[in-house]
């Protein structure tokens, strides 16, 4: 009996479904690199921008106990994009080229970080639902088939963790309190609904990637199921709140055992995605700054990288 030879990519995708993960000196496609770069570094400029909207807090939040958690979260997401770029480099791409691209607008970050924070009850409504959405979203991201990105995951979802928990208890405190923080926590609630829900991207039927995503496991579920989760887990955490969601079509399905909720506005979502949201130049603009007045800091960090590498050379070649 004639035994047919597989192909390199017949072999990869019966890797991918054995659940077996890839590793970068492991052969694979272009087109899945070229996925994996763009959505790895898209991520990671997620968290360096997401880090300008809570910064602007820092200096106002109102005491110690919230200031120091605030700066850390912040640093958290430094760190997370860190991991991000360094497993986005294991693919060849270059970090330089990356923080390129996102500066001259050619790169995508999430859309939700082109929204304003307005008031301290911003802080509790981002980590509470913005990176409860983010965590709905890495979870499976840490079953990933390529084995770097799936590993950094494991500790960023760690620490989104956090910040959830960190955003529920302002929440609460500002529920809890004074009928004036309560309405600030509901009018917090109400600007950042919709922005939330649109952070799982485009409908399934208008997502030119998922369906390749999917089939290559880089993603576990689509856009449309994360969504359903996330209504599904927030609507009692906002009655436990008391706060009231802004949707009025919102209302439990009994046959699907998960709520109803009304049409997301995509034109909105494409016209932020496209830069023209309001607070896309601002944020490119605060990125860009900070990366120029750091320059410094990095040319340092490779001549003190040189000076060391220069001795220890020095110090092999004396023995």
């Amino acid at each position: 009996m004639e035994t047919l030879e597989l192909t390199q990519e017949e072999q990869f995708q019966a890797r991918i479904d054995a659940d077996v993960r890839i590793e970068p000196k492991d052969w694979m496609p272009d087109a899945y690199r070229k996925t994996l770069i763009r959505q790895i570094s898209q991520h990671a400029h997620s968290e360096l921008v997401g880090m300008l909207p809570e910064g602007n807090w820092i200096t106002r939040a109102p005491s110690l106990k919230r200031k120091s958690i605030l700066l850390s979260k912040v640093q958290d997401e430094a760190g997370h994009g860190l991991y991000l770029y360094s497993a986005a480099e294991t693919l060849g791409a270059s970090r330089d080229q990356m923080l390129a691209d996102l500066h001259s607008g050619k790169a995508k970050y999430s859309s939700i970080f082109n929204y304003p924070t307005l008031s301290w009850a911003d802080m509790g409504t981002v980590g509470w639902l913005v990176d409860g959405a983010a965590i709905l979203n890495q979870v499976p991201l840490c079953r990933t088939s390529y084995g770097p990105y799936a590993r950094a995951m494991v500790r960023v979802c760690k620490e989104e963790s956090f910040h959830q928990r960190q955003g529920f208890e302002i929440m609460q405190t500002l529920c809890e309190g004074a009928p004036e923080q309560k309405a600030m926590a509901q009018e917090a609630l109400n600007r950042w609904w919709w922005p939330t829900l649109m952070m799982f991207g485009p409908k399934d039927a208008d997502s030119p990637n998922t369906a390749q995503s999917m089939n290559w496991r880089i993603k576990r579920f689509t856009n449309d199921e994360l969504r359903q989760k996330f209504v599904d887990m927030m609507v009692p955490q906002a009655e436990f709140l008391g706060l009231t969601v802004p949707d009025p079509n919102l209302k439990w399905n009994d046959t699907k055992n998960g709520y109803d909720f009304g049409d997301v506005d995509w034109e909105e979502f494409w016209n932020v995605v496209k830069g023209n949201g309001m607070c896309n130049k601002d944020r490119l603009g605060a990125r860009v700054k900070a990366h120029e007045e750091g320059a410094w800091v990095r040319e340092a960090a490779l001549a003190h990288a040189a000076k060391r590498k220069q001795r220890a050379e020095q110090a092999e070649a004396a023995q």
